[in-house]
């Protein structure tokens, strides 16, 4: 059992961002509009990265395949999506999604400083 649970936690942790990021694919408009509307520049340049940031970063991390750099990837991606859009904390939504986002960025601190267990390709 216990060869198994890091893999289930890496299940866990990548699929917000896999999720998400087929998410942007299927509706890029809508999201790179949101981004506009935050004021975010270079919104269609920022979007297909941090697509493919959260498409790579979390099959890394699902997959145990060059772990830390995904995890890497994925921590940059949360600090500075955290940062851009979840600082308005008058707002409980906005202290929900700032605090998720703590708390993935301390699984993927985790991930990165104890790698991804025995069932991946890294242990391999």
């Amino acid at each position: 059992m216990g060869k198994v649970i890091p893999l289930i936690g890496r299940l866990f942790l990548s699929a917000i961002f896999i999720v998400f990021g087929f998410n942007n694919i299927f509706n890029f408009p809508d999201t790179q509009l949101m981004m506009a509307n935050a004021g975010i520049p270079f919104n269609g340049i920022l979007l297909i990265l941090g697509t493919i940031l959260e498409i790579a970063g979390g099959l890394s991390v699902l997959l145990g395949y060059k772990t830390r750099w995904g995890a890497s990837a994925l921590m940059v991606f949360i600090i500075a999506a955290t940062l851009l859009f979840h600082t308005r904390l008058s707002d409980q939504m906005e202290i929900i999604q700032f605090t998720k986002n703590l708390s993935t960025l301390g699984g993927l601190l985790i991930v990165f400083a104890l790698g991804p267990g025995p069932l991946s390709f890294d242990s391999k």
